[in-house]
């Protein structure tokens, strides 16, 4: 199964890393590396999330960081559609 990122998403973790490599670079790495490789498992397990607060979407937690993946899931595809704070009030 094939993971694509919406360029929203792209955008919205270009911003997490970037807002954080402020403080420290190392750590904005860990950041943008451990949300693609989690991101990246949904090819082999694309139910892991829990259900998403919007109709059609699954939310993945990445605990111990503050951020949720939210996903969809299209035939053959995952379609990585947001990269939000956990704290965020979305939709």
């Amino acid at each position: 199964m094939e993971v694509r990122w919406s360029p929203r998403a792209a955008e919205e973790l270009s911003r997490i890393v970037e807002h954080v490599r402020i403080d420290s670079l190392e750590t904005a790495r860990q950041i943008a590396e451990t949300v693609y490789q989690r991101a990246g498992a949904l090819r082999e397990f694309p139910y892991r999330g829990r259900t998403g607060r919007v109709q059609g979407t699954r939310e993945l937690p990445l605990p111990p960081l503050p951020f949720v993946v939210v996903y969809r899931v299209l035939g053959a595809a995952i379609e990585i559609v947001h990269v939000i704070h956990g704290a965020q009030r979305w939709p």
